[in-house]
């Protein structure tokens, strides 16, 4: 089973988390996942950690800069059964409130609103601009 598994649906991508900790060494490479996600045109990213009882700060940061990526967007996350580990690191940080959370991906995916959906088709000057800004 992959450390990472990408599920796209309409106008959404879901990234199943197949860990029981998310740590500083599985965060890079979710990182670049998250990147290619954006620069393929999702502006709606689905993290779901049903299987992943720990998460760590660096994990968590790779989230808190993909979020504000995808907000300048007019994107978001939606974080799926964050329920296991949401107490010692997100609430104690405040983190927690900055994402949406659900119980379930089909929560997550009905929460998805019609305009959500069709403001996800980017043109290639706009992935052209978001691959320049990032070498900035």
């Amino acid at each position: 089973m992959e450390m990472f598994e990408r599920q796209i649906g309409n106008g959404y991508i879901i990234e199943m988390i197949n860990l029981s900790s998310a740590t500083f060494s599985e965060a890079a490479k979710f990182k670049k996942q998250l990147e290619t996600d954006i620069d393929l045109g999702y502006k709606v990213i689905i993290v779901d950690f049903s299987n992943c009882s720990l998460l760590d700060s660096a994990f968590m940061g790779v989230l808190v800069i993909t979020l504000k990526r995808l907000l300048r967007l007019n994107g978001t996350i939606k974080i799926v059964k964050p329920g296991l580990f949401s107490n010692p690191i997100l609430n104690l940080t405040g983190t927690i409130e900055i994402f949406e959370l659900y119980e379930s991906v089909d929560n997550a995916i009905a929460s998805i609103s019609i305009s959500s959906q069709n403001n996800n088709d980017s043109t290639p000057i706009e992935l052209d601009q978001l691959t320049l800004a990032n070498q900035h």
